[in-house]
């Protein structure tokens, strides 16, 4: 047997607790164990100001770096993978968007072979079931009701690989569909809805378990129409989106839902499309033209934003300052429960998202202004 690999730091976030200063062993693609105070003899020093927190789980991103899910090209997905990874995303579920019924399994049966190659943690579905009313930067033309012959052929085709769909629970048929989707052992989330309170009540009752990005495309809070948003946060079951880029949701807001869910229940996601990291211009969302300015991407000659531009280790700063900045434990474990810890308890990935023993070496080194600096997925180096 090889010996383990000491990485030592000022700072280790396990998930669990924050170790100052703090040490991981990483036996191959594994953590061995971790541990507070000096550490063992032969250690690689990473730094006092370094901080090593688990590797970054993003559980609903389009693309980034030019490439894109969409379209499963796999020069793009290769390229999209790789660009967030360099963010410290080290478990990344591809989201599609609304396609027409043949685009959508072709895209899920070319990218279920990236899941089995391990390069992709899964396959979200946002979209074709969702609410014109609330539709977003998804084609209209070509959202339609969750036919449960459709739904069963997407989720064979995908063998396993489809791991979250996002459905408008009150489209006819939508409750049937989560059910399905449950059944296949899939996360059902509850997105892109104009649906009331109780029709959320009723779809998480029905298996939801998954809010998408809360409050964005999403019927909005109303004093005698409380919504989807109240429904989502009040249920202990269920898990929330925020896109933490500093366009989708005012900061002070995202406090306050962090507050009112509590710990474990909000996921940072990106939401990011192939614009992510590159200059502003023109792009695409699946089959919808987008235009970037200032980093914000909008459908092209609307307000209407598509997706981000973020990644998720802007997040993980933005959390972190809400919360107290880098010196607050507070903080930093808020950031990693929710860039970490809970999407992959969402999804149904237990050996990602903290840094305990058995569990995958995937971890990030962030200096004293929460920059990335390196970047460990599977006990190897890739930045």
């Amino acid at each position: 047997m090889s010996s383990p690999v000491v990485l030592s730091a000022g700072t280790v976030v396990t998930g669990d607790a924050v170790l100052r200063p703090g040490w991981v062993a990483v036996d191959g693609a594994t953590v061995r164990v971790t541990g507070g105070g000096p550490p063992p003899d032969g250690a690689t020093e990473l730094g006092a100001a370094a901080i090593v927190v688990p590797g970054f789980v993003d559980m609903h991103v389009h693309g980034g770096g030019g490439g894109s899910f969409p379209g499963a090209d796999p020069g793009q997905v290769t390229t999209a993978i790789d660009f967030h990874r360099r963010h410290g995303t080290t478990t990344s579920v591809a989201s599609l968007v609304t396609a027409s019924p043949d685009g959508l399994l072709a895209d899920v049966r070319a990218l279920a072979q990236r899941v089995a190659a391990g390069d992709l943690a899964g396959i979200h579905l946002e979209g074709p079931w969702l609410s014109e009313r609330r539709c977003g930067a998804h084609d209209v033309a070509l959202l339609r009701d969750p036919d449960p012959v459709e739904v069963a052929a997407v989720l064979n085709a995908g063998g396993g690989a489809v791991r979250m769909v996002t459905v408008a629970p009150e489209r006819p048929g939508a409750l049937d569909a989560i059910r399905a989707v449950v059944g296949a052992g899939a996360v059902a989330a509850v997105g892109h809805t104009d649906a009331t309170y109780d029709v959320v009540r009723a779809a998480v009752a029905a298996g939801a378990t998954a809010g998408t990005h809360l409050f964005n495309a999403m019927r909005p809070v109303h004093h005698r129409e409380p919504g989807p948003v109240v429904a989502l946060l009040e249920d202990p079951r269920v898990t929330v989106e925020v896109i933490l880029d500093g366009h989708h949701v005012h900061p002070a807001l995202y406090d306050t839902v962090a507050r009112a869910a509590g710990p474990g229940r909000v996921a940072l996601v990106t939401d990011a499309m192939s614009a992510a990291g590159m200059p502003d211009g023109d792009y695409r969302l699946g089959a919808l033209d987008v235009t970037v300015a200032a980093g914000l991407a909008v459908l092209t000659g609307t307000s209407t934003i598509a997706g981000s531009t973020t990644t998720m280790d802007v997040g993980f700063r933005t959390a972190v300052a809400t919360g107290g900045g880098p010196a607050s434990d507070a903080a930093l474990l808020q950031a990693v429960d929710q860039t970490a810890t809970t999407p992959a308890r969402t999804l149904g990935l237990p050996h990602v998202g903290a840094l305990r023993a058995g569990q995958a070496a995937d971890l990030v080194v962030l200096d004293g202004d929460l920059a990335v600096t390196r970047v460990l997925r599977a006990g190897r180096w890739i930045t």
